[in-house]
């Protein structure tokens, strides 16, 4: 494609529909024998949407490629009766909930580490956390197999900057000096090995703690900490905003 940016100056692809063969990739995968996870939190209104985010995550992610799913929510008695595909698997895990939505943002990626710590490297090989309130409309491919993998957000191919969650307040663990960030991420879609999403989850849950102990609310939450975190130790893979996209635009 010439019509958009496929490589990053430090030379990962960015993935666009239309530059790369699926099937070749399948392929490939196949031969490794891997087990890939997905991570989502429904919490407090938003068990609403796990019917939907299910449904078409069954379908469309990594269609035919056993992947284990991983819901944590403050209401299991909820979720309703989801046919898997038989090479998925769901797994339902309690979390509580707190005060304040942005506490269950800020606690993602602390529960997220601990898991992988505790469970998830021993069942998977890589590990992608994605917001419950998606819902898939195509394929989401191997494509996406990389051992460090963000989401290009949305809203940097649109004219509006105030939507970047870049954090500017030096006293902000997540701070990122005017002018340095190379893409703005999405916290919404983001993955890669399981060692990998373990070392990320684990800074951004170190940073969350800091602020928090110093009163600092970082404006973008985890996003914020996120995208700290990718300019200093770079992706291995860039999903487009196709990936992720804002149906507010």
């Amino acid at each position: 494609r010439q019509d958009v940016l496929v490589l990053t100056p430090w030379l990962a692809p960015i993935v666009w529909e239309g530059t790369f063969s699926r099937d070749i990739l399948n392929a490939q995968y196949l031969e490794k024998n891997l087990v890939t996870g997905v991570v989502t939190f429904a919490v407090e209104k938003y068990w609403f949407f796990i019917e939907v985010f299910m449904r078409s995550a069954n379908k469309y992610f990594l269609a035919g490629h056993p992947v284990n799913f991983y819901l944590f929510t403050d209401n299991p008695e909820k979720i309703p009766h989801l046919q898997m595909a038989p090479e998925n698997h769901l797994f339902v895990i309690p979390v509580q909930r707190g005060p304040r939505w942005q506490d269950i943002s800020a606690s993602r990626m602390a529960i997220i580490s601990s898991y992988i710590h505790s469970q998830f490297q021993y069942e998977v090989d890589y590990l992608y956390s994605m917001d419950i309130d998606l819902q898939l409309l195509a394929h989401v491919g191997v494509e996406i197999i990389d051992a460090l993998v963000a989401t290009i957000s949305s809203w940097q191919v649109t004219p509006e900057p105030e939507h970047r969650a870049y954090e500017t307040r030096p006293e902000a663990r997540a701070a990122i000096p005017e002018g340095q960030g190379d893409f703005h991420y999405t916290a919404s879609f983001y993955g890669g090995s399981v060692s990998q999403v373990y070392k990320l989850t684990r800074a951004c849950s170190e940073g969350l703690m800091e602020d928090r102990e110093n009163g600092i609310e970082a404006r973008g939450h985890d996003e914020s900490h996120l995208n700290k975190y990718l300019l200093q130790h770079k992706p291995t893979r860039l999903l487009s905003p196709e990936y992720y996209w804002d149906t507010e635009l």
